[in-house]
């Protein structure tokens, strides 16, 4: 490029003249025209004078280095029409329903996709993507293995036999069910006119069933469980000239139970160099021996820049040090052409974390420097296992001496638990607990005997006075469950809640007879009590 091969010509400026050589001790002038300085642009400098240095200056344009992708239309943004439902590829400009099982195209103009096989969220690149399935389960139907959806297009320029080329793309997932890993597969053919394939077969299976076509390579791609996209490529070197792709699921049916779904994205298909003249990283951005590298080519002449200005000295693949934050660019020089690479944002990664942590009283909490005993909020930075800066903010909160009061009741001869203590006589008792955090923690129960008083003769006689047997007790007293009466040869006389004295309608003769009682206190507990009772008129 221009901006490469200039050089300064001349060392003195005179209004109007030059020194064109020196004799003796005495220059040697000429007129001439004022000299217009041009940018050196890998000299740090800003020659020119118009506040723009090295690949700032247009002066020092070069072509970037970034894959052009030979299938057009990568991202599917370009349309014919806005998919308003399934089956509709041929929307998407340049694309073409390469089988009979067809392919959706997915828009956020109208057509979202299935709601069975919802696409994450948001897409790779752009407004739209591709849908596919690999086998097919309609409802009350059998699977259909070989049930198999492509795409494909005519490539933008062909890909030359024994070149080795780059299929990177995005990979879409629903789940660990309906999205299971996939052998992700890349055919070819010779001829556009072999677009679609397995013309009335729905069952046809990949295009490599068909003789004009070939399995040019295939990557097994895995989404975890979760919805996501995944990024992954395939390198192939063809050994023909292949003019029309497509892509989709791998050859083997798969057998399923439940329809299987997954989507493309952002299809970059592109020389092989296109994808390694791209900066990489040498360790981690924290570290000490990070660095940044390009392919390494003795052809080429390497100058790096950050934020668009020359690091001079730096003219080799790899960096020889980090400059600090900022943005990366190196040029490369293959003779007289020039190119610079997509720009590296370096920034050293620093991390935030929250941490909720409880103390007992007394306790203490090293926190970096500092022991930490208060209830607070705290913030410090800690360095990771990569020398990165971890900014952590600790909510702390510190307990005193836990006390709680519990009430409660039983009855005379019952045992009240609470977790390893067994009390049985009522009154007030301080007990001592260690919590899950182990803080001591006080508890004062306060034991009570429940009141329940069951008569031991009533008079069923219809004067208004005590003509019911039945149960009485205080508020925690909940509810009269249930009474059996027995007379004194053990023969049932009444069941129920209140007893009136009366057997099938008449009042029993007077004498003693035994009771079971059922009621049920405060504490849910269903307890039975016996006794006898007198009957007297």
């Amino acid at each position: 490029m221009k901006a490469t091969l200039h050089h300064r010509l001349f060392t003195h400026y005179l209004p109007g003249i030059f020194v064109l050589a020196w004799i003796g001790h005495f220059p040697v002038y000429a007129a001439a025209q004022a000299v217009v300085p041009v940018e050196i642009c890998d000299n740090a400098i800003d020659d020119d004078n118009d506040g723009l240095i090295d690949l700032n200056d247009p002066d020092c344009h070069c072509d970037v280095i970034a894959p052009t992708s030979l299938i057009p239309n990568p991202s599917f943004e370009d349309m014919d029409c806005c998919p308003s439902s399934q089956s509709q590829m041929d929307c998407a400009s340049a694309w073409i329903q390469a089988s009979e099982a067809t392919t959706d195209y997915i828009h956020t103009c109208d057509w979202l996709g299935w709601p069975d096989f919802p696409a994450p969220m948001p897409f790779p690149d752009g407004q739209g993507i591709m849908g596919f399935r690999d086998g097919r389960v309609r409802q009350g139907d059998f699977p259909e293995p070989y049930w198999k959806e492509y795409a494909g297009a005519c490539l933008l320029s062909p890909l030359k036999a024994n070149n080795a080329y780059r299929f990177e793309f995005d990979v879409g997932f629903v789940n660990n069910t309906k999205s299971p890993p996939i052998n992700i597969s890349f055919f070819g053919t010779t001829n556009c006119a072999n677009l679609p394939f397995g013309i009335g077969n729905n069952a046809f299976g990949c295009p490599s069933n068909d003789p004009n076509w070939v399995r040019l390579g295939s990557k097994l791609v895995s989404g975890g469980a979760g919805n996501k996209w995944v990024k992954t490529s395939i390198d192939v070197v063809p050994n023909v000239d292949i003019t029309a792709i497509a892509i989709g699921p791998d050859c083997p049916p798969v057998e399923s139970d439940v329809s299987i779904y997954y989507f493309f994205d952002n299809l970059i298909l592109a020389d092989f160099n296109s994808f390694e003249l791209k900066v990489k990283t040498v360790s981690h951005p924290c570290q000490s021996d990070f660095r940044l590298k390009i392919l390494e080519d003795s052809s080429y002449a390497y100058q790096w820049y950050k934020d668009g200005i020359a690091l001079v000295g730096e003219t080799f693949s790899q960096l020889t040090k980090i400059y600090g934050e900022g943005d990366y660019q190196v040029r490369i020089m293959d003779g007289t052409d020039c190119r610079v690479s997509e720009h590296f944002q370096y920034a050293i990664p620093v991390y935030t974390s929250l941490a909720d942590i409880t103390l007992c009283k007394d306790e203490t909490l090293l926190f970096g420097n500092n022991l930490l005993s208060e209830t607070g909020t705290y913030v410090d930075t800690f360095q990771t296992e990569n020398n990165c800066d971890s900014i952590v903010t600790l909510n702390l909160k510190v307990l005193g001496a836990l006390s709680d009061t519990v009430s409660a009741w039983i009855f005379k001869g019952e045992t009240y638990q609470l977790e390893n203590y067994r009390i049985t006589a009522a009154g007030e008792h301080l007990l001592q607990f260690t919590s899950a955090l182990g803080c001591d923690s006080l508890v004062l129960l306060q034991l009570d005997y429940y009141n329940l008083y069951i008569p031991n003769v009533f008079s069923p006689n219809g004067d208004g006075l005590n003509d019911e047997f039945e149960v009485f007790g205080q508020d925690n007293f909940l509810e009269f469950s249930e009474q059996i009466i027995f007379d004194r040869w053990g023969n049932e006389v009444y069941r129920g809640e209140e007893w009136d004295g009366k057997f099938k309608g008449k009042y029993v003769n007077p004498g003693v007879y035994t009771y079971l009682v059922y009621v049920v206190m405060d504490d849910g507990i269903k307890r039975r009590f016996s006794g006898s009772v007198t009957v007297v008129r």
